[in-house]
């Protein structure tokens, strides 16, 4: 479990490490938010402190993407925001992905909860009525 507020975007980083350490043996997350809550900004964040050589940016579009780390290890970022059908997964193969102890950060969960591996964290951020975001973790 894991818990913290980020009141600017100067601590970012900070709370990006202690999220990952707070994990060590996940690589699963499930990022639940509004629309406009960061949920991809903390997951640059994320990347950035797990040593992404690539651009991190949402994969909206293209349901994912795949960044590339310092140690030539992978990362799958998606964004299930604009899924139509399930079957829009299995077209993309997602089993490799999801099940392949790489770390998965996946945008707009709650759209294809029945395929979400039984090892899932959720993490939900909230903005907060004066602009911070909280962020929790099961």
């Amino acid at each position: 479990m894991f818990k913290a507020e980020i009141s600017s975007l100067s601590e970012i980083n900070k709370v990006a490490e202690k999220f990952i350490e707070a994990h060590p043996a996940d690589r699963f997350f499930a990022f639940y938010g509004k629309m406009g809550s960061g949920k991809t900004t903390f997951i640059k964040a994320l990347c950035e402190t797990l040593q992404v050589t690539d651009y991190v940016t949402s994969p909206t579009f293209a349901l994912i993407n795949v960044y590339e780390t310092e140690q030539s290890s992978e990362i799958y970022h998606f964004d299930f925001y604009r899924i139509k059908s399930l079957n829009e997964l299995f077209d993309l193969g997602y089993e490799e992905y999801f099940f392949s102890d790489k770390y998965c950060f996946v945008e707009w969960p709650e759209l294809i909860e029945p395929l979400l591996p039984p090892n899932t964290v959720k993490v939900t951020i909230i903005e907060t009525a004066h602009g911070s975001r909280m962020i929790e973790s099961n």
